[in-house]
């Protein structure tokens, strides 16, 4: 969906899964804890609950499973759980660059978002030093009515001394997109669920991950950050296995929980990084990465294009180091073609693998 251009002079962003992955570090918290009473998550229940207030989740996860608890009483014993998972939630990928950016460039910047504000001061020293881009952090607890009503956002604006008109809003969940809207602001959906990609059809730009946003459509500075086409990232390790499925002269990787464990849902598009096996020692690659929606069940797609090597890659496990991100998908309906690697990516990959600023993390592969 494409929007036209609007001049922004503020920006809002959501916490949980937006700024922070706490989604994927929180995501077996709730499994081990009805474990213990016998129960098994609902998936269609839990991905309704995501960018819930606090009580809302909870009341609803104590009456959905029968659980002989009060509020209280779960709250103090999941606190401790989700309290431990919080310290391995890293900033997803693109974030710190978009929130140096506007910071460097005077915009103001907020943090609104359905958790409690105990619970956002835990979470805060995981966005390190840049934390301190934001003048206005807010939690659900501090407003009236939490999202999808529009409060938290009219009071962010209010604090930011900006019209809510003229803000932006970059929200994961689909009651974070709806409050921005009742608020009046313009709303970028960053979906953290893709199965439910379909329902930010509200936003005014739906995309993958923040690798992707466009400051330029907000009237806002462009970045100057690429390096020959490519925009560094911080490094991803995939621990990987090649199949024997070869797609227009990609190998397509095998899908499971181990292979994308550290590879965040947000992660879509044509990127560059080194592989090394025990047989083909350590190449130069382009990784092709999406998500298929044609099947009934959403699946993410990797596809691996081996620059070093012209022949068949054997069936094997491989170190996948994903260090650069050379663009999006340009179609989401085919998922094969959408994966196509052009001639230009492999140049451009080729010429930037052999520059110190991706050159150095070939040795950084081989030690991990």
């Amino acid at each position: 969906m494409a929007a036209a251009a609007h001049e922004v002079s503020a920006v809002i962003f959501d916490l949980d899964g937006t700024l922070l992955d706490t989604e994927r570090a929180t995501r077996d918290v709730l499994n081990e804890f009805l474990a213990a009473y016998g129960k098994v998550p609902d998936a269609q229940k839990e991905e309704k609950r995501l960018g819930q207030m606090y009580l809302e989740s909870t009341t609803g996860i104590i009456r959905d499973y029968g659980l002989p608890l009060t509020v209280e009483e779960y709250s103090k014993a999941m606190h401790p759980l989700y309290l431990r998972r919080w310290q391995k939630a890293k900033p997803l990928p693109g974030v710190k660059r978009l929130v140096k950016h506007l910071h460097k460039n005077g915009v103001p910047l907020a943090i609104a978002s359905n958790s409690v504000r105990r619970n956002i001061d835990h979470k805060l020293p995981k966005l390190e030093d840049w934390g301190e881009c934001f003048s206005v952090i807010l939690g659900g607890d501090q407003v009236p009515n939490g999202k999808p009503s529009p409060d938290i956002f009219l009071e962010a604006a209010k604090r930011l001394g900006v019209n809510p008109s003229s803000c932006l809003v970059i929200e994961d969940s689909v009651v974070g997109v709806k409050g921005a809207k009742a608020s009046g602001a313009k709303a970028v959906a960053v979906p953290s669920l893709q199965s439910q990609r379909k329902h930010y059809y509200i936003a005014d730009v739906i995309i993958y991950s923040l690798l992707d946003f466009d400051p330029e459509l907000w009237a806002l500075p462009p970045f100057e950050d690429r390096i020959q086409g490519v925009l560094p990232i911080d490094p991803l390790l995939s621990n990987a296995r090649i199949g024997d499925k070869i797609v227009n002269n990609l190998h397509w990787v095998i899908s499971d929980d181990c292979t994308y464990e550290c590879i965040p849902d947000q992660i879509s598009g044509i990127y560059l990084g080194w592989a090394e096996s025990k047989v083909h020692g350590l190449s130069k690659v382009i990784i092709g990465t999406g998500w298929d929606f044609s099947q009934q069940t959403v699946e993410r797609v990797m596809q691996v294009d081996f620059l070093d090597s012209s022949g068949r890659i054997e069936t094997e496990p491989v170190k996948l180091l994903v260090i650069g991100y050379i663009r999006k998908l340009q179609s989401a309906d085919d998922i094969l073609q959408a994966l196509s690697i052009t001639d230009e990516d492999r140049s451009i990959a080729r010429e930037a693998l052999d520059l110190p600023t991706f050159s150095e993390y070939a040795n950084d592969l081989h030690l991990a």
